[in-house]
């Protein structure tokens, strides 16, 4: 019994739990940043922003040979991630992970966080042209379209800010060029499939904070490769209502059944932390500051409530009759 309990956790290992790594290292990342900008709201950059990358790391250290073994084991079980346009998505927490880990590892171990980068620029290239591929076959209807594409399509507005740190910055330049110019499409379609489409069963419908990252990131991550770049600067208050109103729309969310779609609300509220931050930067009124403080505590929250759900979602141990019984 507690073989075929295993095979079947094994089985149903999602390629989206990458999104676990996103929102971790993340927020070590977006604690980071803003450590630098905001030293009389976050006073201790070591003991806050490193525990975090740490926790990252050792969840794609876990992750990754857990799906690589799946893919060994349960081949068809993978083919349905990355056939299925629902699920597809997805599939780009990945790469988008490794991105993450990779800048995170930098300042410890740089050659082996520059490799994970480019791993991660790789596979997220090769995902784009598998994902576009998929879209232009004709097979996809309003049904499909959910917030999970923008993790493929436009996950490379997240390489900058570990690239620049790493040395990548033209590399960064042309990941994000792609993601930046898919970025408004899939937003229009997104926007038009909440308007028009039948609601997101509750379990999924922490996927519409996936819509926070584009705004947040192509504003902090293009003024950081085409500095000078002040045009991009509406796009921070944007994010700000548009987090408002996810946040208001999401008001229920303890009631909704968890899913490893939880791990949605994290790395979006990373993400307009991390923003925030380089508004501040910009902006050093004490206004903006306090506001780069109170977005970063707003995803730290989110982070350890969706580590929490995940943690009590994991399996339990059978119980020692039970085990003898099988």
């Amino acid at each position: 019994m507690v073989a075929e309990r295993g095979a079947s956790f094994l089985r149903q290992v999602p390629i989206g739990m990458y999104g676990a790594v996103m929102g971790i290292t993340g927020l070590g990342l977006s604690a980071r940043a803003a450590a630098t900008v905001l030293p009389g709201y976050v006073r201790a950059p070591a003991y806050v922003t490193e525990p975090w990358v740490a926790l990252g790391v050792i969840a794609f250290v876990v992750l990754l040979p857990l799906y690589l073994a799946k893919l060994v084991r349960y081949p068809d079980a993978v083919r349905e991630e990355f056939m299925n346009p629902m699920q597809l998505g997805f599939c780009g927490a990945l790469p988008v992970g490794m991105f993450l880990v990779g800048g995170g590892l930098a300042p410890y171990w740089f050659s082996l966080g520059d490799a994970i980068w480019w791993i991660g620029f790789g596979v997220l290239l090769a995902f784009q042209v598998w994902a576009l591929t998929r879209w232009l076959s004709g097979s996809i209807d309003l049904a499909h379209i959910n917030a999970g594409w923008l993790i493929i399509m436009v996950g490379g507005i997240v390489a900058p800010g570990p690239g620049i740190a790493l040395g990548h910055a033209e590399a960064s330049r042309f990941i994000y060029g792609i993601s930046a110019t898919a970025a408004p499409i899939l937003m229009a379609l997104l926007f038009y499939r909440a308007i028009i489409g039948a609601p997101l069963p509750e379990r999924l419908r922490p996927s519409w904070f996936i819509l926070l990252v584009p705004p947040s990131l192509i504003y902090a991550n293009g003024l950081a490769l085409y500095p000078g770049s002040d045009f991009l600067e509406p796009l921070y208050p944007f994010s700000l209502a548009l987090a408002a109103a996810l946040l208001i729309v999401s008001r229920d969310f303890l009631r909704w059944p968890y899913s490893p779609a939880w791990w949605a609300f994290t790395f979006p509220l990373d993400a307009l932390a991390y923003a925030a931050a380089r508004y501040a930067q910009d902006h050093p009124a004490p206004l903006w500051k306090a506001l780069a403080a109170l977005t970063l505590l707003l995803a730290a929250v989110f982070v350890v409530l969706a580590l929490v759900k995940s943690l009590a979602a994991l399996p339990r141990t059978p119980r020692s009759g039970a085990s003898r019984r099988s």
